[in-house]
């Protein structure tokens, strides 16, 4: 490797070092604050919230490693320029393309990099996370339930006011407010002197003992007039049990995250479920077809003689119209059976297209997973090709105007694909199309950087601008001097 290669393949890796490590650090704070609710107050030690991190933060890669190499190579290019040292490279006669040769290789080497880390990585740390989060549930319930406040639980709003034990499970001072079933209100209030929590780690239920409480419940009477009594039930006991599901607690904002299990699959793990997918889908829908056509009684005109008595009536037969046979009633109640079929073929076509475009959003989902290990790659390399001519061409390095063009640049990228991706779910636009939107788009744009730093253009040619209306006034100063009376 020549003295010049190394020295900038150096001073670029010093500078992405750098900005991988800010970028990531600012990602992991946005994650701690979407988990906030799952971490705070929950007497969690340093190991456990350590772990927790570990396993969220593969996922943060594939959006801090496309900025950082964005920002680095805008100032790594931008100091160059800016200290002259491409001018005196371009005086030896050693082009950008020249320049960038060795950071073209080492680049392409960190795209693969990233194409087996977002392939087995990240599928690996998702599930992981995942299922240290049901972990924690499961050896620490009591972490659901915060002291001096009401803890949102399932069916149940629960406050302590301590907890004691290894885990939390002993409790005191317990009150519990059970909600309505149509979810308005809290008709029954159990409040006990102490509580304790008990759980299996295969088990999915959860039992909370309570020991010598009370209990109240609402009644509320069929007769309105009587309802301002507000009459209520109130029972003592020395030992209650209540028994909550484990899958209530810790309740989780995006569900998505959970119940979509294509972020936690590789390639050909993607690959052969997309197979079976697919041939589920269209097993279904041929069914569905099936039952609706034989539902609606044409395969009873299948029989050509049938067909023909059935729409010609007899010759010696005046009757044009099947209903005019039947009386009144019978007439009604014919129409009667023929829309309740119709209602009713309605209704299971609408809820069968319900289910099918479920299953063809799950399956687009697939495919935008297994599109987006790809995407992770190429957006590395385009990064690179959009940063360093663009930072040849401002000649500025620093944190200053490089930032405003790398978040300008990535906030466009990362709208642009969010955008094809929220597209491609609702089957708007094939799969492909919504993964590589962004970087179909913004591959021109690195192809035209590169053109103009390379031939010393400019960002952007004033010229262009400034010329036509240079000659106009010209051509208007023209004229009035030559109307001007002399």
């Amino acid at each position: 490797m020549k003295i010049l290669d190394r020295y900038i393949l150096t001073t670029f890796l010093k500078t992405l070092a750098t900005v991988f490590v800010i970028l990531f650090f600012i990602f992991i704070l946005q994650a701690v604050w979407l988990f906030i609710a799952e971490l705070a107050g929950k007497d969690l030690d340093v190991l456990l919230i350590v772990k927790f991190l570990l396993f969220y933060s593969p996922k943060m890669i594939p959006l801090v490693l496309p900025l950082s190499i964005l920002l680095a190579s805008i100032m790594t290019f931008g100091n160059l320029a800016e200290n002259y040292e491409f001018a005196a490279m371009k005086s030896s006669g050693i082009s950008l393309q020249r320049a960038m040769k060795s950071l073209m290789v080492f680049i392409v080497f960190l795209s693969i990099i990233a194409f087996f880390f977002a392939n087995n990585i990240i599928p690996s740390a998702e599930y992981k996370f995942l299922n240290l989060r049901r972990d924690i549930v499961q050896t620490k319930p009591a972490m659901a339930i915060a002291e001096g406040q009401f803890s949102d639980v399932g069916d149940y709003n629960i406050k302590v006011n301590k907890k004691s034990g290894d885990k939390g499970e002993k409790l005191s001072g317990v009150t519990i407010h059970k909600k309505a079933a149509n979810g308005i209100g809290n008709n029954i209030v159990i409040k006990a002197k102490n509580g304790l929590l008990v759980n299996q780690e295969e088990s999915t239920m959860l039992q909370m003992i309570l020991f010598d409480g009370n209990y109240y419940e609402n009644i509320i009477p069929k007769k309105y007039e009587e309802r301002n009594r507000v009459p209520f039930v109130k029972a003592s006991f020395k030992k209650d049990i209540i028994n909550i599901d484990l899958s209530k607690l810790n309740t989780v904002e995006d569900e998505s995250n959970i119940t979509n299990t294509n972020a936690m699959l590789n390639v050909s793990e993607l690959t052969y479920t997309l197979d079976s997918l697919h041939k589920n889908f269209n097993k279904d829908l041929v069914s569905f077809a099936e039952n609706i056509y034989q539902r609606s009684g044409i395969i009873n005109f299948r029989d050509p003689n049938a067909a023909a008595a059935i729409s010609k009536p007899k010759k010696d037969s005046n009757i044009t119209d099947p209903l005019s046979i039947l009386s009144t009633a019978d007439k009604s109640r014919a129409l009667e059976i023929a829309i309740s079929n119709l209602e009713s073929a309605k209704f299971s076509i609408e809820g069968t297209k319900q289910e099918m475009e479920l299953k063809q959003k799950n399956i687009n989902n697939h495919w935008l997973a297994l599109y987006e290990k790809f995407v992770i790659a190429f957006s590395c390399i385009l990064m690179f090709f959009i940063g360093a001519p663009l930072g040849a061409i401002i000649r500025k390095g620093g944190l200053g105007l490089p930032i405003v063009f790398a978040v300008l640049i990535f906030i466009t990228f990362h709208f642009i694909n969010t955008f094809g991706r929220k597209l491609a779910q609702e089957n708007g636009i094939p799969p492909f199309l919504g993964s590589w939107m962004s970087s179909f788009i913004l591959s021109p744009l690195a192809v035209l950087l590169t053109y103009r730093a390379t031939n010393d253009i400019g960002l952007i040619n004033m010229d262009i601008i400034l010329s036509p209306i240079q000659k106009g006034f010209q051509k208007l100063f023209r004229i009035k001097n030559n109307n001007t009376p002399k």
